[in-house]
């Protein structure tokens, strides 16, 4: 198991480029089943989980070609039927949790699919009702084989039809939209999800030939097409990585400048930034931080206590809690922490405790964080990530801290961070990677 020594107390300074979406990239990979013809995709991030799904698309039949970093053209000519019954595409599956996004591609292409219970980031139930609910509207029937483990999905012909989502689920909206694109009819998504990673998908399918209306908003019209066409498609930076740049550049830097962040695409995560006293400057498609030696949290107009809350799009990503969180904990003042999605993503603010940060776990949903504004500095420890954005929080804690620390499983931040240790490194960090 690898894991990073960080030696802290080094301040960051110089240029950074976010890396191409983890959540995009997933997505549009996936979308490549639909089509017989080429598709090149462009600032396709490095990390394990699309690596690992780069890894099984090969499996499953899918030609790749690599042109350089970042970009490749896929080509789904054939698909390998008897490797999807194997155990072995299973046992892959269960490694990934974006992979659970091939079930609509494989039934709008092939008219069945298996789904196995997908991997992923341990932080509480996450549940597939919304995947599965929303291919049931559109024709498909269910069966669980229990020695298995997996879901056997027929569809030889999907249907459109309307359909209320139960959650404004990403990955869910995302599977739905693959598969109604060549089903039969008209499909209408109400209570869609919009994130700009389900616009860029869109986007890509209508290049594609489908027809999709209302991209962009939670109500979406699909009229399906018998084909769709290859395309080319550029992936967006990741506005994780661009919000976890800026906490760094808040908690350890001397001034970071963050290039081509793609700021229309950012939502309210700069203004939430500014909400617990960063200055995040905005310059043409870059973001700047300048060293903060003070940075004091907002109340809100009528004098109450701030709140921090995730929320479906255009609300606050959860992905973001933890890096707001540990920020929060050199600011001036207290904030509330609201992790209402996941129950599970709170529990590493024990190991910033242990540091000498002063939060309270109020429950497995909130914690209030009472800030030091810089007088009592975190000390080193040795932590655990128990999944990819706890992970990258206690990165910028421990570079943070007084002494030198040890984070185990960074296995977590690979899946969503590429090669994070080199590039902050290169701003003035001193992280070791250790097996």
């Amino acid at each position: 198991m690898a894991s990073f020594i960080i030696e802290g107390g080094h301040r960051l300074s110089g240029d950074i480029i976010p890396q191409g979406a983890k959540n995009e990239a997933l997505q549009v990979l996936c979308a490549v089943l639909l089509t017989s013809e080429p598709v090149t995709v462009h600032n396709v991030p490095d990390i394990a989980d699309v690596a690992n799904l780069i890894r099984l698309l090969e499996r499953m039949g899918v030609n790749v070609q690599s042109h350089g970093h970042g970009d490749y053209t896929f080509q789904a000519l054939t698909i390998d039927l008897d490797f999807l019954e194997s155990p072995a595409f299973v046992a892959q599956c269960s490694e990934l949790r974006g992979s659970i996004m091939l079930m609509g591609p494989q039934l709008a292409r092939l008219g069945r699919a298996v789904v196995a219970r997908p991997g992923g980031d341990q932080i509480g139930r996450r549940r597939l009702d919304t995947h599965f609910m929303g291919m049931q509207h559109l024709g498909a029937r269910f069966e669980y084989d229990a020695q298995r483990g997996i879901y056997l999905i027929r569809a030889p012909h999907l249907v459109g039809t309307y359909m209320l989502l139960d959650e404004a689920s990403l990955t869910g909206t995302a599977n739905i939209i693959m598969a109604a694109v060549l089903a039969e009819g008209l499909t209408t998504i109400y209570n869609a999800a919009c994130e700009p990673y389900v616009q860029q998908l869109c986007k890509m399918l209508v290049r594609m030939g489908a027809r999709i209306a209302g991209i962009g908003s939670n109500l979406l019209t699909i009229q399906g097409v018998t084909s769709l066409s290859g395309t080319e498609h550029t992936i967006l930076p990741d506005m994780i990585e661009v919000g976890s740049f800026i906490g760094m550049g808040a908690m350890v830097g001397d001034g970071i400048r963050i290039h081509n962040v793609s700021y229309d695409n950012l939502g309210i995560i700069p203004a939430t930034f500014r909400r617990l006293g960063i200055r995040v400057e905005q310059q043409g498609d870059d973001i700047l931080v300048p060293r903060h030696d003070h940075y004091e949290i907002e109340t809100f107009l009528d004098g109450s206590f701030m709140t921090l809350a995730d929320a479906p799009w255009p609300g606050l990503t959860p992905d973001l809690l933890s890096v707001l969180l540990v920020v929060s904990t050199q600011a001036k003042g207290s904030v509330l922490i609201h992790q209402k999605m996941f129950e599970s993503r709170l529990f590493f603010v024990d190991k910033l405790i242990d540091m000498g940060a002063q939060i309270i776990l109020c429950d497995p949903h909130r914690a209030v964080v009472v800030g030091h504004d810089h007088q009592r500095q975190l000390h080193a420890g040795r932590m655990t990530s128990p999944d990819i954005r706890a992970g990258i929080a206690l990165l910028i804690a421990a570079m943070s801290a007084q002494g030198t620390s040890r984070i185990d499983n960074i296995g977590q931040i690979d899946r969503g961070y590429e090669h994070i240790e080199k590039r902050l490194n290169a701003l003035g960090a001193n992280i070791q990677r250790t097996e």
